[in-house]
């Protein structure tokens, strides 16, 4: 018997698998990108102070909310 030369698979359905396969290519890049991230993160806040904090400031002004006026 000879052999068909007949496709048996669809061109949509062909497209539709490659997409597939690119998306799970496209998962699988993400995820490691995620993983090396992490990886590269250091594990805690740094010890160094910025002088960002208010608190450390000891001659920053109240807040508005602070200052609350008596009303009359």
């Amino acid at each position: 018997m000879a052999s068909s030369s007949k496709r048996k698979t669809t061109r949509a359905k062909l497209n539709r698998e490659n997409a597939v396969r690119e998306r799970r290519l496209r998962k699988q890049a993400k995820k490691d990108a995620r993983k090396q991230a992490a990886a590269d993160a250091p594990s805690g806040p740094p010890d160094i102070p910025t002088g960002d904090d208010p608190d450390l400031d000891s001659e920053a002004a109240p807040s508005p909310a602070a200052r609350v006026e008596p009303t009359p």
